[in-house]
């Protein structure tokens, strides 16, 4: 048998399971980033909604 943690070992922050406590743990991980990263993260989040929202034009319109 290993020592390793498994999931249901690990105590379960409840703050972090409401949209609020969600977003702030968002904003909290991105602050702990280096401008860096976040730059290239959001040229590819840019690049991303230009690649689908090129292709969401081009659907047929539902009748």
């Amino acid at each position: 048998m290993t020592d390793e943690a498994t999931p249901g070992d690990l105590p379960i922050d409840w703050r972090l399971t409401t949209w609020e406590g969600a977003r702030r743990e968002q904003l909290r991980r991105w602050s702990q980033l280096p401008l860096e990263r976040i730059v290239a993260a959001l040229e590819e989040m840019a690049e991303l909604q230009r690649i689908w929202g090129s292709t969401s034009d081009s659907r047929p319109a539902k009748p």
